[in-house]
């Protein structure tokens, strides 16, 4: 008697190009995760804390392997780890996304001032570290646009802190809220951070305090898109005017 061969029933065409779609979205997705948990993730700038280095509706792009891996490095920090895996020490200088320590989810970009065993103080305006003045040299006063359309014209210095490196910095005047501080310990394991747009920018001489090593995100690298708000994500003719192309690709220092 011969054998009956039973192949299996094809797959109809459509079903089989569906299928094939779901694979390329599901590896597509994958590939982004591993790319935004290890490489680089983009964030945007909401508050102007950091003017002048970084303005509100500016995109940057932040490279997670800078400082290491902690569960932070991840989304929704879902990791189940503690402390950083092949970590390198940040430099005083960086412009550093983290965690906000005391939700571990709130993202904060500011300036790496202060070290593990520094000692903080702003003292009528002047920054201090170490016991030591730190020098700031006038520049020509920033201009720009802020939130409401208003026309701001701001004091600039630049800033030299040790070690040598240069940034700019806002000052509206030295006496100010976070204008005279106690002097602050850093302790092992933690930054002391601040914004460039010094009175008005909460930081660790306020609320946030010192940001632990785990909570570090990753260090701010390069600006990919910056547009001035003026047009709304459903104005695509206004668009070309709302971006700020001469600040696209822009190094982060």
């Amino acid at each position: 008697m011969a054998q009956t061969i039973i192949t299996p029933k094809a797959v109809p065409k459509r079903q089989e190009g569906f299928l094939e779609t779901v694979k390329t979205v599901v590896y597509a997705v994958l590939i982004a995760l591993v790319i935004r948990s290890l490489a680089f993730e983009p964030f945007n700038i909401p508050s102007g804390s950091m003017i002048p280095t970084l303005l509100e509706g500016d995109y940057l792009f932040v490279s997670k392997y800078s400082y290491g891996y902690s569960r932070h490095s991840f989304p929704l920090s879902f990791m189940p780890m503690t402390g950083r895996v092949l970590s390198s020490i940040p430099q005083r200088g960086d412009v550093i996304v983290f965690k906000l320590p005391r939700d571990n989810k709130t993202d904060y970009i500011k300036r790496l001032i202060g070290l593990p065993g520094d000692t903080i103080q702003v003292k009528d305006g002047r920054l201090f570290i170490n016991g030591q003045l730190v020098e700031r040299e006038r520049m020509d006063d920033f201009v720009y646009t802020d939130r409401f359309g208003s026309l701001r014209r701001v004091t600039q210095y630049k800033e030299t802190l040790p070690g040598g490196k240069q940034h700019a910095i806002l000052e509206e005047g030295d006496n100010r809220p976070y204008d005279n501080t106690r002097e602050f310990t850093v302790p092992q394991g933690h930054y002391f951070m601040m914004g460039d747009n010094r009175d008005n920018s909460l930081d660790s001489r306020a609320d946030v305090g010192f940001v632990p090593d785990e909570n570090l995100v990753g260090r701010a690298e390069i600006l990919f898109f910056s547009t001035d708000g003026t047009a709304a994500i459903l104005e695509i003719w206004r668009w070309p005017f709302a971006m700020r192309f001469g600040r696209f690709f822009d190094r982060i220092i």
